[in-house]
């Protein structure tokens, strides 16, 4: 019985020991199926660089996805464990005793999903399809206006707002469920406690946008901003001026620590992405820290915030809080759900910029503009 029972212990050790040493390099592939919505086909292709460091490309086939490069990746015995900054993604899985399969959950957004992998051999491989190529900027030296531009207003329960270019391969301008209030902030980088006057339905009606530019190739963002501005003059007949004001903002810095970004990859034009992964959850794509800064002054903080990092590269990168039910960061948005009181939450906002990001975010007072409206009416018909 001795005998037996060392047996089992020896192997056991060498079992163990084997799958450590289990090379996880190659490309696996399975179906993710998101709620509501059809199965996506999904392939991960995991090699190491010149240092022995593991990396990987996810692609994502069925929606045509070009390779998008893992932030982080790391394999611990069986465990694999992988980020993925640019679409807000994390994959958690294990690998089986066979070295073929990683049985896992990809989470991006409030709840995991399914995600079992199979490593793939040339006779199994999906086929990675061509993904269609970017669009190509727009001649700087453009002063381009939007050819044709429709607003309506917005399908009322509607829920979310977005502003949107380029989607679907094409150059196209949209918004859904958007106020004035809201282009105004986007059309010339502000925040809302930057914009006074008005009556109230700037603030409380809502309108889905469409805009067809009068040049080919991707707008930058002073050139998307300056077709909305003529747009809100053209067919709002908004006019305002403008005044200085001393008023509470907030200025984003390096942290003592240092930065601590991934400079984007393979950089899919010159506009950002920034998408919403539920509330305290954003992924960030090809953002220059004046984009981002931008960002949290119209969406998600409660004052203007200043851009002092100095930096000027591109990002991708994804943050996690608690969001602080003081924040409301726009009139007629609803405020962030509670803090949860749980051991594991996120930290709040400025912890977390701080931990993840290696940025730090102070409250300060400053001299700026603030948009006096004169005068604005209700759009004119298509």
């Amino acid at each position: 019985m001795k005998k037996l029972m060392l047996w089992v212990m020896m192997f056991v050790a060498t079992s163990a020991g084997a799958l450590f040493g289990q090379d996880i390099v190659g490309t696996w592939q399975g179906s993710l199926t998101p709620p509501q919505g059809k199965a996506l086909r999904i392939v991960i292709k995991i090699s190491k660089s010149d240092d022995q460091k593991l990396k990987a490309a996810f692609y994502s086939i069925d929606q045509n996805s070009p390779a998008i490069s893992a932030s982080a990746i790391s394999q611990q015995g069986s465990t694999l464990k992988m980020s993925i900054a640019a679409i807000g993604g994390e994959y958690d899985g294990k690998m089986g005793a066979d070295g073929n399969s990683i049985n896992g959950t990809f989470t991006q957004g409030p709840a995991p999903l399914p995600l079992n992998l199979a490593r793939a051999t040339p006779e199994t491989a999906w086929t990675i399809p061509e993904p269609t190529p970017p669009l190509k900027p727009m001649a700087a030296d453009a002063k381009p206006a939007f050819d044709v531009a429709t607003i309506k207003p917005s399908k009322p329960g509607t829920p979310g707002s977005s502003i949107l270019v380029g989607r679907g391969g094409s150059n196209l301008f949209t918004t859904t469920n958007t106020t004035l209030k809201d282009l105004i902030v986007f059309a010339y980088g502000l925040h809302a406690k930057q914009i006074s006057g008005g009556p109230a339905w700037i603030e409380n009606e809502k309108y889905d946008v469409t805009g067809k530019p009068d040049h080919e190739g991707l707008p930058n963002i002073s050139q998307l901003q300056s077709m909305l501005q003529k747009l809100l003059t053209d067919r709002f007949q908004l006019t305002f001026h403008r005044e200085k004001k001393d008023l509470s903002v907030y200025s984003i810095t390096v942290a003592k620590a240092g930065l601590k970004l991934v400079k984007t990859e393979n950089s899919p034009g010159n506009l950002p992405g920034f998408g919403g992964r539920g509330p305290g959850s954003i992924a960030v794509r090809n953002s220059t820290m004046s984009d981002f800064a931008g960002f949290l002054q119209s969406r998600i903080l409660d004052r203007p915030v200043v851009d002092q990092t100095g930096l000027t590269d591109r990002y991708d990168f994804q943050l996690k809080w608690t969001p602080d039910v003081n924040q409301s960061p726009q009139p007629g948005q609803p405020p962030p759900p509670a803090a949860i009181d749980a051991a594991d939450a996120p930290p709040d906002l400025f912890a977390a910029l701080q931990q993840q990001l290696g940025l730090k975010l102070e409250s300060t007072k400053a001299p700026v503009e603030v948009a006096v409206i004169d005068k604005v009416e209700k759009p004119s018909e298509n």
